[in-house]
């Protein structure tokens, strides 16, 4: 059996129709959505609906860490340009899903995938071929796979957000519960990381981007054969051991357009 797991596709449809090549299924593992591409502010949702200036500035201050205030105020004034700015996002992100699954729904072989922190999972087309595997295990070659979508905020933090567009951030406490309400899993599919200092550190944005503690614990006590998952696009370690368990981030697949490889 060989799976190919993607991660943090954001939109990168071209490398994604050759994702399958050489497998016996696909693994999405969340940020299919491309909202903003700080690396070409003239790509992603934030650039069509807003033009690439105002996702330049928004990409620049998420880099130089600005007040929050700031850069709400840039989107504010950027959105007031519209009527209905939700309509138009869901237009946009509807529009990119429709791009995105029709790409999935072609590859010619089974498909399993979850959403990321920047999808939005209400809005995903059934596709034939493309199993929504959030909150499950599912049995691939004889073999229990658990996929838990979302990334959990710290404890104590409202996942709630104003404007037009709203992140699947959840609570700790409940993206924890819908993690302990998984059955058993010889892997483990997620789009976060487990809480491990070389997985979690981003060396581009020189900062430890979100990941979770109770995942690392399970991992810890029930040691699953692999643990997968993306969101740190660039980490410190790519791979990393917790007792027997093989974690692996995936790749940021917009970058590098390679899936990871994993036979047994």
């Amino acid at each position: 059996m060989r799976l190919h797991v993607v991660t943090d596709v954001h939109g990168a449809t071209v490398p994604l129709a050759r994702a399958a090549e050489g497998a016996d299924g696909v693994l999405v593992l969340g940020d299919l959505l491309e909202f903003i591409d700080y690396r070409d502010p003239t790509n992603g949702i934030i650039s069509r609906l807003l033009g690439p200036e105002v996702a330049a500035e928004f990409g620049r201050m998420r880099r130089i860490g600005a007040p929050r205030a700031q850069v709400l105020g840039l989107l504010e004034r950027s959105w007031a340009r519209f009527t209905d700015p939700a309509a138009a996002v869901a237009e946009a992100v509807a529009a990119q899903y429709a791009e995105v699954f029709g790409v999935l729904g072609g590859l010619g072989v089974p498909v399993w995938a979850i959403p990321g922190n920047v999808d939005v999972p209400d809005a995903w087309p059934d596709t034939d071929g493309v199993t929504r595997a959030d909150g499950r295990v599912v049995e691939i070659g004889g073999r229990r796979f658990g996929f838990l979508g979302g990334v959990p905020l710290p404890p104590g933090v409202d996942p709630r957000r104003t404007g037009p567009w709203r992140p699947h951030f959840v609570t700790h406490e409940d993206w924890t519960a819908r993690l302990d309400a998984l059955g058993p899993a010889d892997v483990l599919c997620t789009h976060v990381p487990p809480a491990h200092p070389g997985l979690t550190y981003d060396v581009v944005t020189r900062r430890a981007e979100i990941a979770s503690a109770p995942l690392a614990a399970r991992i810890r006590a029930e040691q699953p054969s692999h643990a997968l998952f993306g969101h740190v696009h660039q980490p410190l370690h790519r791979r990393a051991r917790i007792g027997r368990t093989e974690c692996v981030n995936a790749g940021h697949f917009r970058a590098h357009g390679t899936p990871y490889v994993l036979r047994f």
